[in-house]
């Protein structure tokens, strides 16, 4: 059996160790491999719990995955990738928590051969005394030459008393890469708030409006694009 994680491990860092030892032990991971040159695209409304994912992308290949964390006093979304020669991954993920909830998105791309790209894009609304977290590792080989990697994380506190933690990780060894990363957390703008209820809107509408255009990018041309962005609303709509 594998040892219960601790605060020692980076990667739970910031989880709700009561609920994993709850859940502990967890199955294994969900494995998916896209062939050379194929094009996969799945997404996951998460229940509450412990969800891992390996992913291997061959030569060519592509996988766009993306995500929604809302549910339970603990959800956790764990994805390890691999990239071949031309690869490609796009991963969207939008953490959606109020109350007391603990949501965590901890994703490793690993560029192993020339020439893969990955995106990553995350986006967080918190509320309460909700906690979410991101931390995101791209991990580039010696032999990954031409790698182009990109991480964009952004949370938004509408308590004083949410947190969110971001931290996106460049670990590098090629010398013939671009990779960037990013990561801010804000509040709502309250003049864009004072417009819209100058229009007439009530703060409410008004509020949820605002957050829907905050994570509506993180689910453009997605699979599954409807269904992810009614989930995200409901989830929206219920910090209200």
């Amino acid at each position: 059996m594998t040892a219960l994680p601790t605060r020692k491990d980076e990667a739970w860092r910031y989880s709700d160790l009561a609920e994993v030892a709850r859940l502990w032990p967890v199955g294994p991971a969900t494995e998916i491999s896209v062939a050379a040159g194929e094009r996969r695209a799945e997404h996951l409304i998460a229940t509450a719990g412990i969800h891992d994912y390996t992913i291997e992308v061959a030569a060519g290949g592509r996988m766009d995955f993306h995500v929604l964390n809302a549910d339970g006093v603990y959800g956790r979304i764990a994805v390890d990738v691999t990239l071949h020669d031309g690869a490609h991954f796009e991963f969207g993920g939008v953490q959606v928590g109020g109350d007391t909830q603990t949501l965590e998105i901890v994703t490793t791309v690993r560029h192993v051969e020339p020439n893969a790209t990955s995106r990553q894009v995350v986006r967080s609304v918190l509320a309460g005394q909700a906690t979410g977290s991101y931390l995101g590792k791209v991990a580039v080989s010696r032999d990954a030459q031409k790698t182009d990697s990109v991480q964009s994380v952004k949370a938004m506190l509408l308590d004083r008393t949410a947190t969110a933690n971001a931290k996106p990780e460049l670990e590098i060894y090629a010398d013939d890469v671009k990779c960037a990363h990013g990561a801010t957390v804000g509040e709502l703008d309250k003049g864009a708030m004072f417009y819209l209820a100058s229009r007439g809107l009530p703060p409410v509408e008004a509020r949820t409006l605002l957050l829907r255009a905050f994570v509506a990018e993180v689910f453009a041309g997605a699979g599954g694009r409807d269904e992810l962005e009614a989930a995200a609303l409901g989830a929206l709509e219920r910090l209200s």
